[in-house]
């Protein structure tokens, strides 16, 4: 990672920096790809689109890209944009970082596949061995994955191991993944479960989510928790320490905590999901043990920005709740063909090596106090803008808007002709959601302010 200045001497003027738009959007080169598209993609994703155009009147079908670097996208049309999403958070170092292309690069020279649990990569050793060190308890043991959806997965599966117990308390609001284990525990939607209801767990009780300064919800998330508890057949306590992409909602940290303890002394396993947050995104490598909680979780999940653009996540496990998986020789009951892939594993190495500068970590920090003070705060204090304020950690964010769902979409459209990549956040997607790379240059926040304001406020 480069900072402002470099970025700025080597890109002369701010030019480069910037979106640059010459078509309609899509272009016509993306309505070809999109047409192809439609007749091979599952039409659930082709349906969305079609629901967002009527809610809006506008067309939402999507940009085709073709390379990204930093903070700046390109598409088959040759448009220039500004991802604000970061590829759903996983370029937090910024698209295409050097380091992680360099690593994978020289990986895909030597080997591309290993046998994963019966003959592994050295590579995967080595990753395994990187993120029980940094791991917030001592000798913590490592379930690696492809996604964040695996994580969890691993994490629900360590649990029942752990205790016994199938039961699951999640929270309103809290998005773990759509693969059947995470699925269940899905508060953010009931639409997402309900067609899948009869193959996911029916022990699963969802209570409030504690919302930092949210005095009542933290109140009957406690009692939610107790009367679940009662039951006796909880095993697993699965939060995020922020709701991701269920409104960027900052946990309370006494009330979690509290809630921790009381699931504890139930011998319930505690699960993060750190996927978002995780990964210095919300100011340290653990949001929750270091941010927010005053212990740390029996169970850490992360994944997104873990591979710095290909797929890995990874599942770390107190010691004494992995060995609740058994004897290491006997047959493997969790596992898959692409189980610590060599090329995710040397990217993953290359972020964590990145994250270990102490000098990345401090722009990562003044990165975010940037995006905030130059980018969201304005928005938030003008009353033309009409937002609902504001909300997240670090470089997670969310900035509310009056007119719901509709003006989300409709704004958000308006970004993307002028250049801008945004997603709409939320349960009642009327958020507009924000986790920028770390590598944005000062003309970058400054333009997309005053693109945002002029957008917000028509």
């Amino acid at each position: 990672m480069r900072d402002e200045s470099t970025e700025r001497d080597a890109g002369g003027d701010c030019e480069g920096e910037i979106p640059l738009v010459g078509t309609e959007v899509p272009g016509p080169r993306a309505r070809a790809w999109v047409e192809r598209l439609a007749a091979s993609e599952c039409p659930a994703l082709t349906a969305r689109r079609k629901r967002r155009s009527e809610l809006t009147g506008t067309d939402h079908d999507p940009i085709v890209w073709t390379s990204a670097q930093g903070a700046i996208v390109r598409d088959v049309d040759d448009n220039r944009y500004i991802d604000l999403t970061a590829g759903f958070g996983v370029a937090m170092l910024g698209h295409s970082h050097p380091s992680v292309l360099s690593a994978i690069e020289r990986q895909s020279r030597r080997l591309v596949h290993a046998l994963g649990d019966v003959f592994p990569s050295d590579r995967k050793v080595e990753l395994e061995e990187r993120l029980s060190a940094i791991a917030p308890w001592p000798n913590a043991k490592v379930i690696l994955g492809l996604s964040g959806a695996d994580g969890v997965e691993a994490a629900l599966k360590s649990a029942v191991l752990a205790s016994k117990r199938a039961g699951v308390i999640a929270f309103e609001g809290g998005y773990h993944g759509l693969a059947h284990g995470p699925l269940a525990a899905c508060g953010y939607s009931a639409r997402f479960r309900e067609p899948f209801a009869a193959q996911l767990n029916p022990d699963v009780t969802f209570v409030p989510y504690p919302a930092m300064g949210a005095v009542d919800a933290c109140a009957k998330a406690r009692e939610g928790v107790v009367r679940a508890l009662e039951r006796g057949t909880v095993g697993a306590l699965l939060l995020e320490p922020v709701l991701g992409r269920g409104g960027v909602t900052v946990g309370d940290g006494d009330a979690i905590s509290e809630i921790v303890r009381i699931a504890r002394r139930a011998g319930v396993v505690v699960i993060a999901d750190e996927i978002y947050t995780g990964c210095f995104r919300c100011a340290d490598a653990f949001c929750a043990s270091s941010v927010l909680w005053s212990e740390p979780a029996d169970v850490v999940v992360l994944g997104k920005a873990l591979g710095g653009g290909l797929p890995v996540s990874a599942c770390l496990l107190r010691d004494e709740v992995a060995r609740a998986w058994g004897d290491p020789g006997g047959e493997a009951i969790h596992t898959s063909t692409f189980l610590g892939n060599p090329l995710s594993c040397a990217a993953a190495l290359a972020v964590l090596d990145e994250l270990s500068r102490e000098g990345v970590r401090g722009q990562i920090r003044r990165q975010s106090e940037l995006f905030w003070s130059d980018v969201i705060a304005p928005l938030r204090d003008d009353p033309r803008c009409r937002t609902t304020g504001a909300g997240g950690v670090g470089l997670l964010v969310g900035l509310g808007l009056e007119g719901g769902l509709a003006r989300v979409l409709a704004v958000m459209r308006a970004l993307l002709e002028r250049g801008y990549i945004v997603l709409p956040g939320g349960a009642r997607g009327d958020q507009l959601a924000f986790t920028p790379p770390a590598v944005l240059t000062e003309a970058q926040r400054a333009h997309a302010r005053e693109t945002l304001r002029a957008v917000l406020r028509a």
